[in-house]
């Protein structure tokens, strides 16, 4: 499906002014063990008619000493003064999506909206926001950094909103902090139950993962209550464990033993007196689609005089629907393409514009058993950029109807021929 995107550019006197505040808002969390400030060189790129600014920023971040692989630890970046200087007076509702290299892995920490009210010529100094990373995989035993990749800024003014984009030069920054990684296993956790369901009398087969090697045992649970049927078995030098045991009276869950939380449900089949008679149903596999098929309708985002500045504008995506109806465990993308700026009645083009989006993806049926990440702001070009995501279930059901969509924003040069120009947007999903 696509986008269309038409701007018209006048000729003569005027321009379009744009109230927007940016800086760089950070993140904070519950105090831990280590604390460190780093001044950040950053240069910021501010939707205009706000000025560009550039600088050092120094920021304050705690982290946790140590933690282990796969574990989700508070994290707290309290910046100071941005380099930017704000041109106006205004109030503006301000949210923060700082993007990390975690041990080298991408996360992006979202705060929380924060009013912030503006002085003109006085740096923003957003307060601290609170978030939290996660220990990368393969980590166990070695010391991982933290650094900045990036910072998008969205000031929603009026329900439109300006993004303000901060990143570090070098990219990623230097290490704004570093967690010591324990040289132990990740917690065992119980996987798969063969079979999960059963009468008196089942033998059920419980595997795990990050059990210690050696001997295991496994036991079934009522309402989270041990209901004394237990079983044995073992993990191999890999932490992969296999335990068998036998049903003998009602349970909903069985686990192995040392595990944590949630553990795998049993389906207890109790036998009843009478005729049997025996129900099959089929459920096929639906689609996976993006819609509506036939596209959208185009988007205008209005028009704007040439006054030989660069100039922004904003505008809204329409959502477009995804609907998972595969039945399984799968994942999907959804990027974004775009086609250059261009008339092609008259030959002009607009080879230096750019179209940014911020991203957003919601659940649209609540009955949906998953959820969905909107992607990192960005600008959209003839590289597919992902804006939206569903991640695979492993052993777990996936899928659902969603709305992917977002504010846009386009950056046109200075000084272009007045006309009518078009850009077509297509997401696509695989």
């Amino acid at each position: 499906m696509s986008t269309t995107f038409r701007r018209r550019i006048l000729a003569g006197a005027g321009a379009l002014s744009l109230a927007l505040t940016g800086g760089v808002v950070g993140l904070t969390g519950t105090a831990q063990a280590a604390t460190k400030t780093t001044a950040v060189f950053v240069e910021c790129d501010a939707p205009a008619p706000q000025p560009d600014g550039s600088g050092n920023q120094n920021f304050t971040v705690t982290l946790p000493d140590g933690a282990k692989a796969g574990d989700v630890v508070p994290i707290t970046i309290d910046p100071g003064a941005s380099p930017l200087i704000p041109q106006f007076a205004v109030t503006t509702k301000n949210t923060t999506k700082v993007a990390l290299l975690v041990g080298g892995a991408a996360q992006t920490v979202t705060g929380a909206p924060e009013t912030v009210t503006v002085t003109p010529g006085v740096p923003l100094d957003p307060g601290p926001v609170t978030g939290t990373i996660k220990i990368p995989d393969g980590t166990e035993g070695l010391t991982i950094d933290v650094k900045l990749d990036q910072i998008v800024t969205d000031a929603d003014l009026g329900g439109t909103v300006f993004s303000t984009v901060c990143t570090p030069k070098p990219r990623p920054s230097a290490a704004l902090g570093s967690i010591a990684v324990e040289a132990l296993p990740k917690d065992p956790v119980t996987t798969r139950l063969t079979p999960n369901s059963g009468k008196v009398g089942t033998s059920v087969v419980a595997t795990g993962a990050n059990f210690p090697a050696g001997a295991v045992t496994c036991s079934a649970l009522l309402a989270g209550v041990a209901t004394g049927d237990t079983g044995t078995g073992s993990a191999d030098a890999s932490g992969a464990a296999t335990c068998t045991v036998t049903v003998t009276k009602k349970a909903d869950a069985i686990k192995i033993d040392g595990s944590v939380t949630p553990y795998k449900s049993f389906v207890f089949l109790e036998d009843q007196a009478g005729v049997k008679n025996p129900v099959d149903v089929e459920v096929l596999p639906g689609p996976l689609a993006l819609g509506p098929k036939d596209g959208q309708p185009a988007v205008s985002f209005g028009s704007v005089t040439i006054n030989g500045k660069a100039q922004s504008v904003v505008g809204v995506f329409n959502a477009a629907t995804v609907q998972d109806f595969r039945g399984g465990s799968l994942g999907w993308d959804v990027t974004a393409t775009r086609t250059p700026f261009l008339n092609q009645t008259t030959g002009h083009s607009m080879a230096r514009a750019q179209i940014g989006i911020q991203p957003s993806c919601t659940v649209t049926n609540p009955d949906s058993p998953s959820t969905c990440t909107a992607g990192t702001p960005g600008a959209i070009s003839d590289t597919p950029m992902k804006v939206a995501s569903q991640a695979a279930g492993g052993d777990e059901l996936t899928g659902g109807e969603f709305a992917v969509g977002g504010a846009g924003m386009i950056q046109l040069p200075p000084f272009m021929f007045a006309d009518t120009y078009q850009t077509v947007v297509t997401f696509s999903i695989a």
